[in-house]
């Protein structure tokens, strides 16, 4: 493959012989290579001499590039265009209830507070887990429940008398490397925005709203179209390593030559960036192992509710025998009698 097109662009790229020279004269880098597998390897290698571009989706690079405490412009950009609204970060809150088994789930995570004091939690998933729905409601409801309690405490600090019109919308966004089953039934849709609205009409207010992006069937769909547009051009930096695609971005859309920049700084020193994917690679396992428990805990539930409808079927038709003993046993005791009700 040839590396020279994001070498143009980032002479900081080693060629593959020169990368593995630097790690073979550092035994602790070296051992570290060796640890990880044989596609690990070339996917590092690939990744340090230009031959694929880098995964922007994990974590170390993720922030480098989106920290919305250094670089909120970039993330409102994202947000304005995905939520179809002018966004600008007030703050960044802290993710302070998210249970540790759900954590371990997420490839990165960012909740943030919007100037009109709506919330955005924008979280990324490798794989896509069971139960999306009842999880994003769950985190959702979460979110809710903190800024009412916010609200409320500010307000009795200004001695101020609390009222719901003070909460404001809260949205759960999720980006998925791997879709889930749910989202793979609609193969031509990329962008899945929920909220709640009554059948008849009525118009209530509800402030949870879900947008889902699963990026691997965005990435198909680029294949047969191309980028059409700024959020098309987002979404292609956040999932897309094909060098090609990379530069047909930064030709196109030069805004995200300076984001690629900041990923690539990290290239300059050998032991950080291998430090940095092997983490992503723990966390990778950890999110591969969470899935696999998750994926087996819902079959063993399946299969139990067919043995429990098997079981009841059986019981059932126990039943309609012990019925059909008995009327026989009527029968035969007015037959022997000779009395036959046709009618029984």
């Amino acid at each position: 493959m040839n590396n020279s097109v994001l070498k143009q662009y980032f002479p900081v790229l080693r060629t593959r012989q020169e990368a593995l020279q630097e790690i073979s004269r550092n035994p602790r880098l070296a051992a570290m290579f060796k640890s990880w597998e044989k596609h690990r390897q070339e996917e590092f290698l690939n990744f340090c001499s230009g031959a694929r571009g880098c995964k922007v989706l994990y974590d170390s690079f993720f922030k480098q590039v989106m920290n919305p405490e250094k670089n909120p412009e970039r993330l409102e950009h994202f947000l304005s265009l995905l939520l179809k609204k002018e966004v600008r970060i007030l703050q960044v809150l802290p993710n302070e209830s998210r249970m540790t088994a759900e954590a371990s789930l997420l490839i990165m995570d960012i909740i943030v507070k919007m100037e009109d004091g709506s919330i955005a939690d924008v979280e990324m998933q490798k794989i896509g887990y069971a139960f999306p729905g009842q999880r994003s409601s769950c985190y959702s409801a979460d979110l809710l429940l903190r800024q009412y309690q916010r609200v409320k405490t500010d307000m009795a600090a200004r001695k101020e008398t609390f009222s719901y019109r003070y909460i404001k919308d809260v949205y759960t966004i999720v980006l998925f490397e791997k879709s889930p089953s749910e989202c793979k039934e609609f193969p031509d849709s990329y962008i899945h925005h929920g909220y709640v609205r009554f059948d008849t009409g009525l118009n209530v207010h509800m402030p949870q709203e879900f947008i889902y992006v699963p990026l691997d069937i965005f990435r198909r769909i680029l294949q047969n179209r191309g980028i059409t547009d700024n959020l098309d051009a987002w979404l292609t930096f956040l999932c897309e390593d094909d060098p090609e695609m990379i530069d047909l971005l930064i030709r196109n859309f030069p805004y995200f030559k300076p984001l690629y920049d900041d990923v690539y700084k990290l290239c300059e020193n050998m032991e950080d960036i291998m430090s940095y994917y092997s983490d992503a690679l723990q966390e990778m396992d950890r999110n591969t192992v969470q899935y696999m428990i998750e994926e087996q805990q819902d079959k063993i539930e399946e299969q139990q509710t067919m043995l429990e409808e098997k079981q009841k079927a059986i019981e059932e038709l126990e039943e309609e025998r012990e019925r059909d003993k008995a009327r026989i046993a009527e029968l035969e005791k007015q037959i022997a009698g000779g009395c036959y009700d046709q009618d029984i």
